[in-house]
């Protein structure tokens, strides 16, 4: 049975630790903040130019573009965006739960992320690539990494390209997810974000009258990098404000955990401090009806 010295020690332990991880809660909520914020500001544009390139492609149907050439898929690359550190709940744990069920054999792996970076390392799965993004993803970042995809798939060195990531839904809900990037074949669908309600961009059903110069094809041609640059930073802020979202949550649970070991320990330190109280008077009035 503990004593009364351990459970102090027990007691200052648990309330030094409960200060960090409220630190860091405080730390993560402002991160949080501006993560959500950066993830739905840059929705609307993605929508605008989802529904723009719709439009493009919808009078092209033979346009020729490395970008959008199908093939047979012998030879797929995954994006797997995830946090460079821990203590956000089971957030990495839960997407790459997903990335383990891949075929090792026809997938290459492209992370950002040391977290994604060392699981493929440790299971011994084919890394292509390992590239890191800052708490506020930038958008050259996101360039770098989209260049190196790109030209992966247009070298013929992959025939597909997916990207898994965390969808940020709101504070409390981030859902791992799969998406195809590469080839875009119907760009009308590909998705560079969710909307609010957790449901992916869809083109604008309204019709509208685009003029383009100098032609479509030549617009739709140099708008396609651009989109698939965007779509990959669209996907960093996303993942970004889940993994902040999830930080915040896991160090209120660990700070709310803290505090009622504080309280079970304190409670316990009372009983044992009382009843060595109790036990000293009861020796104290024995030996005085002892003495007579």
């Amino acid at each position: 049975m503990a004593s009364t010295r351990d459970l102090r020690r027990r007691i200052k332990s648990v309330t030094g630790t409960s200060k960090i991880t409220k630190a860091m809660q405080m730390v993560a909520s402002s991160k949080m903040r501006r993560a959500q914020q950066a993830a739905l500001a840059g929705r609307p544009y993605a929508q605008l130019m989802v529904s723009i390139l719709a439009d493009l492609g919808g009078d092209l149907t033979d346009l020729t573009h490395p970008l959008l050439e199908k093939r047979e898929v012998r030879k797929t690359a995954v994006l797997v965006i995830t946090s460079d550190k821990g203590l956000c709940g089971g957030l990495n744990a839960n997407l790459l739960r997903e990335v383990a069920k891949l075929d090792v054999a026809s997938t290459v792996f492209i992370c950002a992320g040391r977290k994604g970076a060392q699981f493929v390392g440790r299971t011994k799965r084919n890394l292509a690539a390992d590239f890191s993004y800052s708490d506020s993803p930038t958008f050259a970042e996101a360039r770098t990494i989209s260049k190196f995809i790109q030209d992966m798939f247009t070298q013929g060195e992959v025939d597909e390209v997916r990207v898994m990531y965390n969808r940020f839904v709101n504070t409390i809900s981030q859902v791992p997810e799969s998406l195809r990037l590469l080839p875009l074949s119907n760009v009308d669908r590909v998705k560079a974000g969710v909307g609010n309600d957790g449901e992916p961009l869809a083109h604008n059903s309204v019709e509208q009258d685009f003029l383009f110069e100098p032609d479509a094809s030549h617009v739709l041609g140099a708008m396609l990098p651009h989109f698939v640059n965007f779509a990959i930073y669209q996907l960093l802020l996303d993942a970004k404000a889940s993994e902040q979202s999830a930080r915040m949550v896991a160090m209120k649970n660990a700070t709310d955990n803290a505090k009622q070991i504080i309280k079970d320990l304190t409670l316990d330190y009372n009983k044992m401090r009382q009843a060595n109280i109790t036990n000293e008077l009861l020796e104290i009035t024995t030996a005085q009806m002892a003495l007579g």
